[in-house]
């Protein structure tokens, strides 16, 4: 394994309690649940539902509930998985962000995103089920 995926590792999984999961203990008058069939975290009052399938992921935004404006929105995506690693670059389509190709994922991926809106930034990160 190459130093850097090692560091990169280790800090992910160092900071395991930072993966958000499905459900959250406080109320804000909308919900987390996947409503692509994905894993959804939430950052700052903003879902994202990472879907992923072999030959496209997706990312959805809400933002309190209600879908967010992704016109002017990207996102990268590293995938960790075991010791491969794979970078991916997310774009506009429709209500989403996405990426076709062919992604080398399993039920315990880590994916981190890092997006990118109206120069601001945010981070989500997302164990695959």
């Amino acid at each position: 394994m190459k130093f850097a995926q090692l560091l990169t590792v280790l800090a992910l999984s160092t900071s395991g309690a930072s993966f958000a999961a499905d459900k959250h203990d406080h109320d804000h008058g909308h919900e987390h649940k996947p409503m692509h069939g994905g894993v959804v975290v939430e950052v700052k009052d903003m879902d994202y539902e990472l879907v992923v399938k072999p030959d496209v992921l997706q990312l959805y935004l809400r933002d309190h509930g209600k879908p967010a404006d992704i016109s002017k929105t990207s996102a990268k995506l590293t995938l960790l998985s075991g010791s491969d690693k794979q970078e991916v670059e997310l774009k506009p389509a429709g209500d989403k962000l996405e990426a076709k190709g062919s992604f080398k994922t399993t039920a315990s991926t880590k994916v981190v995103a890092v997006i990118s809106s109206a120069g601001k930034s945010s981070t989500a990160r997302f164990v695959l089920k």
